[in-house]
């Protein structure tokens, strides 16, 4: 008999595929009454997939009695509650690495977008002004400093592509790497004072919520620039837009926001920011690699083998 999980988002169609034909499927997302469909087939679920942006709560870990792994699609699992996971001796897994170059990409993209208006560019030209007005000047990114918040996998694949733009690297973390040449803060405001632009790619959760507060923005000042990769909770939202909306900071390019997906309506019309749907690792190769990882960890487990990227 098959190993009944629940589902609680939708999966590329290759990896649906995959998990319908060795599960039993229980599709929260499709359910009318998720917590009446839970209450159900609670007695008989062994495992979960799940993804960084939904997740899985205490609540739901604790309505599934027998559940022993949490598949997830994402390298951020912030939104999974750990700690219940650990008490309960359920597995979590996580997508790491595979999406490393995309989300790395992504940021040097709203970098370039942001600073260059290449935006603002793209509807200059498409609205036909360019034969009768000129397009205003920009900034320039080579000779720039950049303290990255987070020098993990992707925090490093993104001073990488920046160091052959002329971009000067420091970071901020909770410890100096010792294979690392770049500059090291063990202060974030001072980092925040030194640097043009505030790269944010550290993990989301408790331990970083808020870490970009009123400080750090008023550090940056109204030359400096914040560009998140990461996750909105990471940054006090309100004080972001309130300093960019009054000019205290010279732009922002997100690909998160607290509220997902609502972003604040203050932010639509600034030319200073260029804004992302929180499609970082959104590429046909990275989000099927990531699926498959997913479909490697919770296949292995049930097989009795080692997962393969083990969060807890």
């Amino acid at each position: 008999m098959a190993v009944e999980i629940v589902q609680t988002t939708a999966m590329p169609p290759a990896i649906q595929q995959v998990l319908d034909r060795e599960f039993k499927v229980h599709r929260l997302w499709e359910a009318a009454d998720r917590d009446a469909l839970v209450q159900q087939v609670a007695p008989n679920v062994r495992g979960m997939v799940t993804s960084g942006g939904v997740g899985a709560s205490r609540k739901l870990i604790e309505a599934l009695p027998k559940l022993e792994i949490i598949s997830s699609f994402g390298v951020g699992y912030d939104s999974i509650d750990i700690d219940c996971a650990k008490q309960r001796g359920v597995t979590v897994t996580n997508t790491p690495d595979v999406l490393t170059d995309d989300v790395a990409d992504t940021a040097m993209a709203l970098l370039l977008a942001m600073m260059r208006r290449i935006p603002q560019g793209d509807q200059f030209v498409r609205q036909g002004r360019w034969p009768k007005d000129k397009f205003p000047l920009t900034d320039k990114l080579g000779g720039k400093k950049m303290g990255v918040l987070g020098l993990g996998r992707i925090g490093q694949a993104i001073a990488r592509r920046a160091e052959p733009f002329n971009v000067e690297i420091s970071y901020f973390g909770p410890r100096k790497k010792a294979d690392i040449a770049w500059r090291y803060y063990d202060n974030l405001v001072a980092m925040a004072k030194d640097v043009d632009i505030l790269m944010i790619a550290c993990p989301g959760g408790k331990e970083t919520e808020g870490l970009v507060n009123q400080a750090v923005i008023d550090a940056l000042g109204p030359k400096g620039y914040v560009v998140n990769i990461a996750r909105g909770s990471v940054v006090v939202e309100p004080a972001l837009v309130k300093a960019l909306v009054e000019g205290k900071l010279a732009g922002a390019g997100l690909d998160v926001f607290a509220d997902e997906p609502n972003v604040p309506e203050a932010l639509w019309k600034l030319d200073s920011v260029t804004l992302a749907p929180h499609v970082g690792s959104a590429t046909h190769a990275t989000r099927q690699a990531m699926g498959d990882l997913v479909l490697k960890n919770i296949l292995a487990f049930f097989a009795g083998q080692p997962v393969l990227t083990r969060v807890v």
